[in-house]
C-alpha cells in the first residue's frame, strides 16, 4: 500500500529537480515534474521525449535533473524506458540488482498524442512495469506554438490562426485518457498540479500497481496560452472546476471521479483569462463557447454515469 501523503515529511524531501532550469516564468511542466518524483519513496528512472521540458532541463553538460535521466527523441520516449524495464528485470533475476527501482516517461502532448502515440501504446500493450505521463499544454510550444490533436477546440495557434475565415481550432481535442483506458491497462487518472493531493496521491498509487500505467496531467503554458506568468495554479483549477479537465481515474476498469465540484463553473471562466481564446468572445464566435459548455457538460455528465455504472 502507498505511504499516507505527509507534509511534515513531503517537506523534508530532496526536490529532484533542481532550480535554475530554463523553463519559462510560470510554467507547468516544472511543478508537475517536482510533484510526480516528490510522491514516490522509490528511485526513479526517467525517460524524457524532445520538447520544452527535455531541452530546457539539460543544457549541454548542465541538467537540472538528480535522477538516471534518459534524453529520448519526440517519438519513442515510452520505448526507451520500456527497453530500459525490461534490462531491470532482467539483471534483477540474474540477482545483480535487488533495489526496487521505479520507471517513468515524461513527454508533451505533441509526443503523446501525435508523435509518440504508437510507442506509448506498444509499450502499454506489451505490459511494461513502467508510469507514462503526459504534461498536457495543449499544442506543440517548444517549436513555436502549433497545434497539436491536444488543443482545445477554438484555440488560436500559429498554425490554425483566428481570422475572417477560420475561427481558430476547428476540430474537438483528442480525448487520450480514454483512449489509455481503452488499453485495458491497471491504472489511468487525470491530474491536475492546482489539486496538488490528489496528483500526488494518483503518483503513489500508480508505482505501486505492477504493470503499464498513464496519467494525464495539465500543464499551463504562459506563452502558449497567452496568460500572465502567475496564472498558472489559477487556470489549472478553473480547469477543474469547469470540468474541462476532469479529475478522475480508472483502476482495473473501474471509474473514479476523485474531485467533484461543489458548483460547476462556466467554461468561459477558463477561456477568458487566455488569449489564446479572446476571439471567441466576439458576437460571431459566440457559438464556439456555447458548443464547448454543451460538449464539456455532456462528456461530464457521460462521466458520473460511468462512474455510477461500477457503484451500482
Amino acid at each position: 500500500m502507498a505511504k499516507i501523503l505527509k507534509l511534515r515529511e513531503l517537506s523534508k524531501k530532496d526536490v529532484l529537480i533542481s532550480a535554475g532550469h530554463r523553463m519559462c516564468a510560470g510554467c507547468g511542466a516544472p511543478t508537475v515534474v517536482k510533484m510526480v518524483l516528490m510522491a514516490s519513496d522509490y528511485p526513479v528512472i526517467a525517460a524524457n521525449s524532445t520538447g520544452c521540458l527535455e531541452v530546457s532541463t539539460c543544457i549541454s553538460d548542465y541538467t537540472a535533473w538528480k535522477i538516471p535521466w534518459i534524453h529520448s527523441a519526440f517519438e519513442n520516449a515510452a520505448a526507451t524506458i520500456s527497453g530500459v524495464e525490461t534490462m531491470y528485470r532482467a539483471l534483477k533475476k540474474q540477482g545483480k540488482i535487488d533495489r526496487e527501482i521505479k520507471f517513468i516517461a515524461f513527454g508533451g502532448d505533441g509526443g503523446t498524442y501525435d508523435i509518440g502515440l504508437q510507442s506509448l501504446s506498444g509499450a502499454m500493450e506489451r505490459g511494461h512495469d513502467m508510469l507514462y505521463i503526459c504534461y498536457d499544454n495543449g499544442a506543440y510550444m517548444n517549436t513555436g506554438i502549433q497545434r497539436s490533436s491536444a488543443t482545445p477546440f477554438g484555440a488560436d495557434t500559429t498554425t490554425r490562426p483566428a481570422g475572417s475565415a477560420v475561427p481558430g481550432k476547428t476540430e474537438q481535442r483528442k480525448n487520450l485518457t480514454r483512449i489509455m483506458a481503452a488499453h485495458d491497462i491497471p491504472y489511468v487518472a487525470q491530474a491536475s498540479p492546482s489539486h496538488w493531493m490528489d496528483l500526488m496521491k494518483k503518483v503513489r498509487k500508480a508505482l505501486e500497481i505492477k504493470g503499464p500505467k498513464f496519467m494525464n496531467i495539465l500543464s499551463p503554458c504562459n506563452r502558449g496560452w497567452r496568460s500572465r506568468t502567475d496564472d498558472s495554479i489559477m487556470l489549472s483549477r478553473l480547469a477543474v472546476e469547469t470540468c474541462h479537465w476532469p479529475l478522475y481515474e480508472v483502476e482495473n476498469g473501474v471509474t473514479k471521479i476523485t474531485f467533484r465540484p461543489k458548483q460547476k463553473r462556466p467554461v468561459e471562466d477558463f477561456l477568458r483569462p487566455q488569449g489564446r481564446f479572446k476571439h471567441l468572445f466576439k458576437p460571431e464566435n459566440e457559438w464556439i463557447i456555447k458548443k464547448s459548455q454543451e460538449d464539456i457538460d455532456r462528456e461530464w455528465e457521460k462521466l458520473q454515469k460511468e462512474e455510477a455504472l461500477f457503484a451500482s
